[in-house]
């Protein structure tokens, strides 16, 4: 199971979660979330096994993921780049065609997650429009605001979700939810992102917390 720790923003907290073993590592670039990630750019070196001088990490490095709101494709391009960015969330409005485009300008190397804000099923059959746009979805708690609300939909939603992209399940994963997490079952679900409920402070997350939960989720069922 992948598990992205999503909303870091301060490099000391990012190598502290990265030593947790994580696989991905988010970072959040929409001005108006107070996770949002103002400097440009990120020195290589903050994960560890990187090289501050090639910002190439070594595969024991976690993928880092930019998250975008409606940006504009030279945001993407710019943070991509600067950054080194090996996926790119987009959690906005944004159209399939730019998504196909943007993924051709920035090739095979950088893949496309889409965030799908889900309620009940016709949320999820809205995956269709980009179901041969991206190499993710990622499924979240829909919410009056933009963002992560810190709130769980009812998983068993997802069941209505038939395609053959792979998923992430998002919104609302706790430090107590580690047996539910275990419990659901969808063929196409790779991955867990957690947030919010893991903070002591908006993009510092709880470092204790975390590994408690890592722990508890690769222990086995009795």
């Amino acid at each position: 199971m992948i598990i992205k720790v999503c909303g870091l923003r301060e490099a000391d907290n990012i190598r502290e979660v990265a030593a947790l073993g994580v696989d991905w590592i988010g970072m959040i670039f929409w001005p108006k979330s107070p996770r949002y990630v103002s400097m440009l750019p990120i020195s290589a070196g903050i994960l560890p096994d990187e090289s501050p001088h090639t910002q190439l990490a070594s595969p024991l490095a976690p993928k880092k993921v930019g998250v975008f709101v409606d940006p504009t494709a030279q945001d993407v391009i710019t943070r991509v780049v600067s950054c080194g960015l090996d996926i790119v969330q987009l959690h906005g409005h944004e159209s399939p065609t730019f998504i196909r485009n943007l993924r051709r300008t920035l090739g095979d190397g950088v893949k496309m997650m889409k965030a799908i804000s889900v309620a009940g099923t016709d949320d999820v059959t809205t995956y269709k429009s980009y179901a041969d746009s991206v190499d993710y979805f990622l499924f979240d708690t829909k919410c009056k605001a933009m963002g992560g609300s810190g709130e769980q939909f009812d998983w068993n939603v997802l069941q209505a979700y038939d395609g053959d992209v792979p998923f992430l399940l998002s919104g609302g994963i706790g430090p107590d939810d580690a047996k539910r997490v275990e419990a659901f079952c969808h063929e196409q679900c790779i991955g867990i992102d957690l947030n919010s409920r893991f903070e002591t402070a908006p993009g510092v997350k709880d470092v204790a917390m975390l590994s408690q939960f890592i722990n508890n989720l690769k222990q086995p069922s009795k």
